[in-house]
Order: structure tokens, then sequence, then C-alpha cells
């Protein structure tokens, strides 16, 4: 799609978000270059757009591009690596040791790219993104045609991209001013977790987000034991330890939040903090819950993340806003916990805000840029349709996605990718599965050595 192309998408249904359940039937939604020009009933759009070129979307639904609000992209080249495990053992015994053996610049690289081929495919148009070597992460972005919050991660533990937190954040500011020009990229601070950055590395976190005017996108109550260490090492909670910091505002990003008691609610509330719930990966790792409708009851944001495919083991966001409907009903008792249409905005608008991008992204309004999905509904698992949201959400899966635009570019057409030579981004993978098996000690055919 050239930059002058009027383009036309005529669809079944257009959910637009705003305003909140409004469902437009038989509806088009005009392009224009990278912007969302119009959206007007289909029997009149020609008339009023004659030179537009037209898109039949005869049988699908179209939304906002799903934003994925935590990730570390790259670590799809570990997926199944090790699974059925506590999060702690996962992490100390099988990924960190991985990662220090094979996490590069070209791992990153490939890894992202693959992410993106996954991500793009399966109607997720924005990621943020939490890992090491960030600059090939948005490289590999940019070239794929996704939109990306780019994570300049902060630890105090030493690795292959920064030996302690001093360089991490140097590294991150160089990083900052260099990205700070690309059109589809934007940067968040990302301190791993309070258990992994110290007190004075996040006082340079807080100190250098309110200078930049960025997110900060951080682990935050994951899991009990998070808690009780925490208890132990610094005798506070780790929320308790961020307010002393300086930390809970409207700028942070908390993600997973599963060990809440009622009053740090009221804490994240009155502060504004911004929680990020990552409902597959919290289920899989056994980490708890997130008090979802609590949450909401007292007024926090919410976006959706699908966390790494490391520990998910996919990064399908139709699938993920399906769980988070479910669980939320289930952990509250009441099935009117987290709507269709509640989970649907949370894992477009309710994302898009976040990050910082509410007036960019996440609703077909005009003005805002053409990030969109089309996804059709003329499957025997989605027919017959009587409410577009609750077919998409409860019943559509990731292979009904036709088509996808990133700021106009249609990056996904007809369920195949424009952007890159998917042979190419599977061989390199499945390069970097065999290396890694091998030293791991796994047969990637399936059975141990």
């Amino acid at each position: 799609m050239q930059a002058s192309d009027l383009f036309l998408l005529r669809a079944r249904w257009v959910l637009p978000i705003e305003p909140a359940g409004v469902v437009l039937s038989d509806h088009s939604v005009v392009i224009q270059g990278d912007r969302i020009l119009d959206i007007l009933p289909s029997a009149v759009a020609p008339t009023h757009y004659p030179s537009a070129v037209v898109v039949p979307l005869e049988d699908h639904v179209l939304i906002p591009g799903l934003v994925n609000a935590h990730t570390h992209a790259a670590m799809t080249l570990l997926r199944g690596l090790s699974d059925d495990l506590p999060l702690m053992t996962w992490l100390t015994e099988h990924i960190w040791p991985a990662e220090a053996r094979f996490v590069g610049p070209e791992f990153v690289r490939d890894g992202t790219t693959l992410a993106a081929a996954e991500m793009l495919l399966s109607g997720t148009t924005c990621f943020n993104d939490m890992y090491f070597f960030p600059e090939e992460a948005a490289e590999a972005a940019v070239a794929t045609g996704i939109r990306a919050s780019i994570g300049l991660i902060v630890l105090d533990l030493g690795t292959r991209w920064a030996r302690n937190a001093k360089e991490y954040l140097e590294r991150a500011t160089v990083m900052h001013e260099r990205l700070a020009n690309r059109p589809l990229i934007r940067t968040t601070l990302a301190p791993h977790a309070p258990y992994t950055v110290s007190d004075t590395a996040l006082l340079q976190v807080r100190e250098l987000a309110a200078e930049w005017d960025v997110p900060i996108h951080m682990h935050v109550h994951e899991t009990a034991t998070e808690v009780t260490q925490s208890l132990a090492t610094h005798n506070e909670r780790p929320l308790a330890r961020l307010q002393r910091l300086g930390l809970l505002s409207s700028r942070l990003l908390a993600v997973h939040m599963t060990q809440l008691t009622p009053a740090e609610i009221v804490l994240c509330a009155r502060s504004g903090v911004q929680v990020v719930h990552c409902p597959e990966s919290n289920l899989k790792l056994a980490s708890g819950f997130c008090p979802v409708m609590r949450l909401r009851a007292a007024g926090i944001k919410l976006a959706i993340g699908t966390d790494g495919a490391a520990s998910n083991n996919d990064l399908d966001m139709l699938g993920e806003l399906r769980t988070a409907a479910l669980l939320a009903k289930a952990v509250s008792g009441d099935p009117r916990t987290l709507s269709a249409d509640d989970a649907l905005r949370l894992a477009t608008l309710g994302g898009a805000e976040a990050l910082g991008m509410g007036r960019e992204i996440g609703s077909i309004v005009p003005g805002k840029a053409a990030d969109l999905v089309a996804v059709n509904l003329a499957h025997v698992a989605t027919t017959p349709v009587y409410r577009a949201v609750s077919a998409l959400v409860y019943a559509a899966n990731r292979s009904a996605v036709s088509d996808v635009w990133v700021a106009g570019q249609r990056v996904v057409q007809d369920g195949a990718l424009t952007t890159m030579d998917i042979t190419d981004v599977l061989a390199r993978a499945h390069a970097w599965g065999e290396r890694i098996a091998e030293k791991d000690g796994h047969n990637p055919h399936g059975s141990m050595k």
C-alpha cells in the first residue's frame, strides 16, 4: 500500500471499541495512507469515496489491532524447552542457563522475527517487549512491519548484554536516543523485577522514566515466593518497597500481580498503577490468579499480555483474551465478570493506553493509525453469529485472522505474511532449535537423548 492510496475496507461487522460496546453492521472503514479517514455505512461508502480501492470483507469482523502488553519476544526460540516446572526452577535451572549459552544479537533478531510472524498472523499489531539486545528486537520489528514498544531492560545480574545495572542504564540511554525517531517504535524502561534490581538502580530508573516520559515495565508480585523473599531480604513486600522508592505511579506497568492484599489494591488504585494480566503464563507456571474483578472495581486500568513463548507457549492474543474472560469468571464466581466486550477492550485500547499510545492506536477512530485486523467468522466453529464480539472472543481462533494492517500497510493478506519470507524465518528457527536441543540434552524430534 502506497502512502497516497485510498482503501475502503467493507466489513460485515466493525467493532470500533470507542464507543464501548458498539457493533457497526455492514460498515466500511476508509484508510488513507497510514490513517483511518472515515467509518460509514457500506451502502453509501462508494458514493463518498468513488476512487477508493474496495477490500471486500463480507464475512468478517474488523477490529483494532491487538496489543500484546507483555512479551519476551525472542524467547520464541526457547518455546517448549522446559515445561511443567515451578517458576524459579524453570528460570534458574533451565531458562537462564540456556540464555547464558545462546542469547546474543543473532538469537534476538531471529527470535523476534519469528515472534513477529506469529503475532501478525494472529492479529497482534503492537507488542511490548522486555529482553536483551533491544536494538536487535527493534530492527526485527521494523523489518517485519509490526509496531513495538521496546523495553530497555535493567538488571543487577551480568549478562552478555551488560555487566551490571550501571552498564544496563548506560546502554538504555543510548538505545532510547537511537530509537527516538523510528515511526513504529517506542521505548520503555524495563527493570526485570524487584528481586533482580537494587534500590539504587530503581531510583535511577524512576528518574530516567520521568525525564524521558516513558512507562516503567516490570514484573511485580508474580509469585508468593517473590513476596516471601522480599519480606526476608527487605523486611517489606515488593509493592511497599516500590512505594518507598517512588515508583508507584501511572508510569508503572506492573506485570502479573497475582499476590495482592486488599490494601495493596487500594494503594495501586490511588497511585494510578496499571496492571498487565498474563493469564495463560500464570496458569501454566501455577503462579496464582490476578484478581481482575477487584482491580477493575477499584478503577485500576488493565491490559493483557501473553508473556514469552517459553512460558505460555504461544503469542496468541485471541486465545489470551478468551482465557482472561473465562478465568475472571471462575475466580470471581460471577459469569458477568469480564464480558467479551470488556476482554476485547483490554486487549486493544487497554494495551494502547498502558503503553501511552491510546491516542494513536487501540480503537477504530478517524485520525488514529490504521492498525486493523479482519477475522473471518464464516467457519463452522463460529456459525451462526448472534453477536460478533461473542463469536470473536469465545469461538474464533487465530486461524480465522485473514488480513492485518499496521499503519496502513497490509502485512497479512489472505492469511499470508507480506513483509517476510516465512520459509527463511522457519529455517532459522529450526537451526536454533537443533543447537539449543543439543546443548540442553533434548532430541528436537521429541525424546530425551
